[in-house]
């Protein structure tokens, strides 16, 4: 049996709109076993996202519990949470969020730099993963001097950084075209099956889900089991 990596217990969670609370996710129970890829659809506006963030420890739950490497998030402090964060869960989303004024190489060492690791190790690590990725001739170029394709690829190298136990993405494919989405959604099912991170993926696109090994749907806040 493979080890549970990242889980959720009985998560809830609403939002007021004027006097209204419109409750997004309803009893939310989920576990990602190491090396596991999921794929959560849903129509927009279903609560994809919030649960996403949920089981990053961006958000909160109005009640319920994420557990990420066997520790619950809410018996940590905010430090705690970062530090937990930073180790175990790497995150990519549809625009990449890369740092503008730093290279390719300094984007991806920044979550080892923030881990404490030297710089020449942060270097060294980051050059590894960004030529695993295809990008061992971009180092040093900056986010605006690269494709869509060629930033989603810095983003998720930098999101393995840390080699963490489960990779969050949001709609990572979302904003790229066809070719380059392939690209990546390929480069994601290397880097699973090399590195045995667990990919939790929120999609809409029906390609990349069919290449999970589990589709969850989101429907009325609640996960129905699509596929497996």
């Amino acid at each position: 049996m493979s080890s549970i990596v990242l889980e959720c217990r009985g998560v809830k969670k609403s939002y007021r709109q004027g006097n209204l609370a419109v409750d997004v996710l309803c009893d939310i129970d989920l576990a990602v076993a190491a090396g596991e890829r999921i794929a959560i659809v849903g129509a927009s506006g279903s609560g994809k996202s919030t649960l996403l963030n949920i089981l990053g420890g961006l958000d909160v739950p109005d009640e319920g519990e994420v557990i990420v490497s066997g520790k619950n998030l809410a018996s940590l402090n905010a430090d705690q949470r970062g530090l937990l964060r930073n180790k175990n869960l790497g995150f990519v989303y549809q625009f990449h969020h890369l740092l503008p004024e730093f290279t390719a190489l300094e984007n991806v060492a920044m979550p080892l730099l923030i881990g404490k690791i030297s710089i020449t190790q942060a270097k060294q690590k980051s050059t590894e993963l960004l030529t695993k990725v295809g990008l061992a001739a971009r180092l040093e170029h900056k986010p605006s001097e690269l494709s869509g394709g060629e930033r989603q690829r810095v983003a998720i190298a930098r999101a393995l950084a840390t080699e963490p136990l489960c990779v969050l993405m949001d709609e990572p494919t979302g904003n790229l075209d066809l070719e380059s989405a392939e690209s990546i959604q390929s480069l994601m099912l290397e880097l699973n099956q090399s590195i045995g991170t667990s990919f939790i993926v929120v999609t809409h696109d029906p390609r990349l889900a069919a290449r999970m090994d589990r589709t969850l749907r989101l429907t009325k806040g609640r996960i129905q089991v699509e596929s497996a």
